[in-house]
C-alpha cells in the first residue's frame, strides 16, 4: 500500500488560517479591552496581517513604504490620526452634544473626536466589521511606521539622518512652502520611504485636504516619530475599547432605534398594510431612475438617459440633484435622515403618489391601498447588515401596544463587489452566498438572472459570492481557490451572507414575513482583486459604474412595479 505523502500547506491554506488568526485575535483583544499594537499583544494580529499580505496593503512586507495602502487607508481613518498615541474606541457616548468637532473620514461615514493632542476617539455604530476594519488599517499603518522608522534612526546612538531633519524642518515651518522647497522635501523623503522621486510626487497631491495641502509630509513625520518614541523612550501606543462600546456590541442598540423609526413613519402616513418592497441600495439611483426625466425634460431630450445619470453623479451639478429630489419629495418621497448612528438614510416611495411615469404604468388597475410601498436603504457594513435588516423585518408594536406584521413581498440587495473573473463595471448574480473563514452557506432563488441583461452590451457572471470580514484582508491565494475550486466562486463582497441570514429567518424560521417574500441580489463590479493593478486601492469606479447601477437598479424596479418593456 502506498504511503501517503507528507502535505506541505499550500499559500491559500497558510492565508486561511492567517485571515482566522486575525479574526479571533480581534474578538480576544476586543474583550480584553486594550492593547499595544507594537507591543507583545499585538503581535499576533500583526505577524498574520504579514502573513496573510493582503492585495490591498501592497508592498507591506517589503522595506520601502507602501504608498497606495497608504492612501487607501488613510482615506477610511480620521485626520490627524497619525500623530495620536492613544485611540479610543467608543460607542455613541454623546460626543456630539460637546464642543468636541466630528472628525468624518473621507471615505468612511463614522464620527471621529480628537480629545486631545494625543488622544483620538473613533465612535463605532455599525458592529464587529467596523472594528475589524479600523483595526486592520491601524496595524498596517503601525507597521508601516516601523519601516519608517528603521530607515531613519541610526543604530543605538538615537540619531536620525539628514534626510530625516528636512522633512522635520518642512512640517515646522510657518507658512507656505514654496514649489522649490516642497520638491525639495519630497526628495528627501523619497529617499527614506525607498521610492522615487516621481512616485512620491505622484501621490503627494492626493493626500491633501482643504485645510493642509501638505499633509502627506505630516502624515509621514508623525508616523515615524511615534515609531521612533516607541522604540527609544517605550512610550508604546495604545488602542482601547470603552466599557460601553464592549457592553453594546452585539445587541442591536442602533438597528433597533433606527427600524422603529422607519416603521413609524410607514404607520403615520398610513402605509404600514400596503405590500412593501425593500431595496438596499445607494441614495439616487432609485429616486433617479423614478424620478429624474420628469424633473429634467430639458436634458432628458438633448441626452440619452445614461448621460444624465453621469451628470447627475458629479458633484458639480448640485441644482441638477435638488431639482430631481423636489420633484422625488412632491411625488410620494420620503427622507428619513439617520439619527440612529447607523448612518443608514432612509427613503420610503408612495408609488401611489407617482403620476405620468412609464414605471407605474402597469400599477393602472391597482387600487391605490394596494400599491407597492419601497423602502430603500443605504449601504450597511459588513454585519451592520443582519442587525439592520433583521430588526426591519421584524414585527412592529406601535405606542398603543398594538402588534402589526410587515407585508414584505421582496427584498432587493444591490452593491459593489470585487469580482474574480472579469473587471471594473461587469455585474455579478449570485446564486448564493458563502461566509469566509467558515462553512457556513446560503443559497436562495435569485429573481433575477442573466437573461434579464442581455442586449444591453455588458459582461455578466453567475455562481457564488464569497462575504468577506473585510475587504482589506482579501488575498489572492484565497481567491484563487474559492475561484478555482468547487464552490465556483464569482466574487467577493461584504454583506450578502449577513442580509440572507436575516431574511431567511423571518420568512422561514420566525414568520414575520411571507414565506414566499422575493429577493434579488446583483452586484456591480469595483475591482478585480486577481488583477495587479485592478484592486480597491488603484482607484475608484467613476464614471464605469454608473451604467450598472442604473441597468441593476431599472431591472428591479420593472420586476417589483411589474411593468411592461420600454
Amino acid at each position: 500500500m502506498n504511503k501517503l505523502k507528507s502535505h506541505t500547506r499550500t499559500r491559500a491554506q497558510e492565508s486561511t488560517g492567517a485571515i482566522e488568526r486575525l479574526y479571533i485575535t480581534m474578538r480576544h483583544l476586543f474583550n480584553r479591552g486594550f492593547y499595544k499594537p507594537m507591543g507583545v499583544s499585538g503581535e499576533s494580529l500583526r505577524e498574520s496581517l504579514l502573513t496573510l499580505r493582503p492585495e490591498i496593503y501592497g508592498s507591506l512586507t517589503e522595506e520601502k513604504t507602501e504608498l497606495q495602502g497608504l492612501l487607501y487607508i488613510m482615506d477610511r481613518l480620521p485626520e490627524g490620526i497619525e500623530e495620536c498615541r492613544f485611540i479610543n474606541l467608543t460607542s455613541d457616548e454623546g460626543y456630539k452634544d460637546s464642543h468636541f468637532k466630528p472628525i468624518i473620514p473621507l471615505k468612511r461615514r463614522r464620527n471621529c473626536y480628537r480629545i486631545d493632542d494625543e488622544q483620538m476617539n473613533i465612535e463605532i455604530t455599525r458592529g464587529r466589521s467596523e472594528i475589524y476594519d479600523i483595526l486592520t488599517h491601524l496595524t498596517f499603518l503601525f507597521i508601516e511606521s516601523h519601516k519608517i522608522m528603521e530607515q531613519v534612526l541610526i543604530e543605538h546612538s538615537g540619531e536620525v539622518i539628514r534626510d530625516w531633519k528636512k522633512l522635520e524642518q518642512a512640517v515646522f515651518k510657518k507658512g507656505k512652502l514654496t514649489q522649490e522647497e516642497k520638491e525639495v522635501t519630497l526628495t528627501h523623503t523619497a529617499n527614506f520611504l525607498g521610492r522615487t522621486f516621481e512616485e512620491v510626487k505622484n501621490i503627494f497631491p492626493y493626500f491633501a485636504t482643504e485645510s493642509n495641502e501638505n499633509r502627506f509630509f505630516n502624515i509621514i513625520y508623525f508616523m515615524g516619530k511615534l515609531a521612533m518614541e516607541e522604540v527609544t523612550e517605550n512610550n508604546k501606543r495604545l488602542i482601547t475599547f470603552s466599557p460601553v462600546l464592549r457592553e453594546r456590541l452585539g445587541h442591536h442598540i442602533h438597528g433597533e432605534e433606527w427600524a422603529y423609526k422607519i416603521k413609524q413613519v410607514l404607520q403615520k402616513e398610513g402605509l404600514l398594510e400596503r405590500p412593501v418592497h425593500i431595496i438596499s441600495a445607494n441614495m439616487h439611483s432609485v429616486m433617479n431612475t423614478l424620478y429624474a426625466e420628469k424633473a429634467l425634460p430639458t436634458e432628458f431630450s438633448k441626452k440619452k438617459p445614461l448621460q444624465v445619470f453621469e451628470a447627475l453623479s458629479s458633484p458639480i451639478n448640485t441644482k441638477m440633484r435638488e431639482k430631481v429630489n423636489k420633484t422625488a419629495l412632491s411625488e410620494g418621497m420620503i427622507f428619513i435622515e439617520d439619527q440612529s448612528g447607523t448612518n443608514i438614510d432612509v427613503q420610503i416611495i408612495d408609488t401611489a403618489k407617482i403620476k405620468n411615469s412609464p414605471y407605474v404604468e402597469g400599477l393602472a388597475d391597482v387600487v391605490d391601498n394596494k400599491k407597492p410601498v419601497i423602502v430603500v436603504m443605504d449601504y450597511a457594513f459588513g454585519e451592520q447588515a443582519y442587525e439592520t435588516m433583521d430588526e426591519l423585518l421584524k414585527p412592529f408594536e406601535d405606542a398603543n401596544n398594538i402588534r402589526h406584521l410587515l407585508n414584505v413581498a421582496s427584498v432587493s440587495i444591490m452593491g459593489k463587489a470585487g469580482i474574480l473573473e472579469g473587471g471594473k463595471g461587469d455585474i455579478m448574480i449570485p446564486s448564493a452566498h458563502v461566509f469566509e473563514g467558515t462553512a457556513d452557506n446560503y443559497p436562495f432563488k435569485n429573481r433575477l438572472d442573466k437573461s434579464d441583461f442581455k442586449n444591453h452590451d455588458v459582461n455578466v457572471y453567475t455562481g457564488t459570492m464569497i462575504s468577506v470580514l473585510g475587504t482589506s484582508l482579501q488575498n489572492r491565494d484565497v481567491l484563487k481557490f474559492f475561484h478555482n475550486s468547487t464552490w465556483n466562486v464569482i466574487g467577493l463582497e461584504m454583506e450578502g451572507a449577513h442580509y440572507q441570514k436575516a431574511i431567511q429567518a423571518a420568512a422561514k424560521i420566525r414568520r414575520s414575513i411571507s414565506s414566499k417574500v422575493k429577493v434579488r441580489y446583483a452586484y456591480y463590479a469595483s475591482d478585480n482583486p486577481l488583477e495587479t493593478g485592478s484592486t480597491l486601492a488603484s482607484g475608484g469606479l467613476g464614471a464605469t459604474g454608473v451604467k450598472p447601477t442604473y441597468l441593476i437598479t431599472e431591472k428591479m424596479l420593472k420586476q417589483i412595479l411589474d411593468t411592461p418593456k420600454k
